[in-house]
């Protein structure tokens, strides 16, 4: 790579084996660093080889800048979002036409570590998919336990499949989590907090499946799409993740394992304030409801429901 100036987004997508847009989702949420020369969008050689690096410290998703920053935000009745899914792009656009004066930064960072955010006052609306082998319930168990003496609300924002990202034809044939002990079998894991990640060590202590059997198991991303992407591009034989990010990597495979449950979870004082109402009233809004629907790959007959309220 580094024979190369400045990659543009259309070589990073060959490169990478994904979509154009999904370049520049990348580039949008801070998870691939870009540069403009004129008015032109470069990505650098070396920032690439360290966004194709597993669990490197440059692929960190984009933290909420600063401390004093992340004040500023709140204090204004802004938002700091917990969560990686594009879904949050949109809602944030939605919520901004609502609330022209509304202001947010983005944490991507996994479910686990939002819910912490949530309880240490750098975050106030976080996004999880955790789900609970003890009760078959997704996100309110882990609510009630990291945040503890708060009323929280618990709201849905979609549904979505969980499966296994796999070359075209499933050569390796796997379709179950068993499978992945397969000694044949190569596998890229998500990193340690994320609901995807949450669901994979669950159901292997649920079926007495050693982890140590699992090829790769160590082996970390920090995305859906990095993770589809490694299976596109022959490093690995198999990934897990989200359905939405194997119609953005065009030579993956979907193979659904479990329908899961993405909700917001924000303080219920917080509710109301101007900003969650346009939270709300965006989230209920027949043309965000629209918008999701049209992008696949999500089930939005939930959306806007009060779950629980903690």
């Amino acid at each position: 790579m580094s024979d190369i100036l400045y990659y543009t987004p259309e070589e990073v997508a060959k490169i990478l084996k994904i979509s154009k847009g999904t370049v520049y989702e990348l580039i949008k949420r801070g998870e691939l660093p870009s540069y403009r020369i004129g008015r032109k969008m470069r990505v650098s050689p070396s920032d690439l080889e360290a966004f194709t690096k597993p669990a490197s410290p440059n692929r960190f998703a984009y933290q909420a800048a600063s401390g004093s920053i992340e004040q500023i935000i709140l204090e204004c009745g802004g938002f700091i979002i917990c969560g990686q899914d594009i879904v949050l792009d949109v809602l944030t656009r939605h919520i901004e036409r609502l609330n022209p004066m509304f202001r947010s930064l983005r944490s991507y960072v996994g479910s686990l570590d939002g819910l912490l955010a949530l309880y240490r006052g750098t975050a106030n609306v976080v996004t999880t998919h955790l789900w609970d082998s003890e009760t078959g319930e997704y996100n309110i168990p882990y609510v009630r336990r990291l945040l503890p003496g708060q009323y929280t609300v618990v709201i849905n924002l979609v549904y979505r499949y969980q499966g296994f990202y796999v070359s075209p034809g499933n050569p390796k044939n796997v379709r179950d989590w068993g499978d992945l002990t397969n000694p044949d079998v190569t596998f890229i894991n998500r990193e340690k907090g994320s609901g995807t990640r949450i669901l994979l060590d669950e159901q292997l202590r649920n079926l007495n499946i050693d982890r140590r059997q699992i090829n790769g198991y160590q082996n970390e991303e920090l995305s859906h799409i990095a993770v589809a992407s490694s299976v596109a591009r022959g490093l690995v034989d198999v990934g897990l993740g989200i359905e939405k990010a194997a119609l953005q990597v065009p030579e993956v495979e979907f193979v659904p394992l479990k329908k899961e449950r993405y909700d917001i979870v924000v303080y219920k004082e917080d509710l109301e304030k101007p900003s969650f109402q346009a939270l709300l009233a965006a989230l209920n809004s027949r043309e965000f409801r629209a918008e999701v629907a049209g992008m696949g790959g999500y089930d939005i007959s939930q959306t806007g429901e009060i779950m629980s309220e903690i």
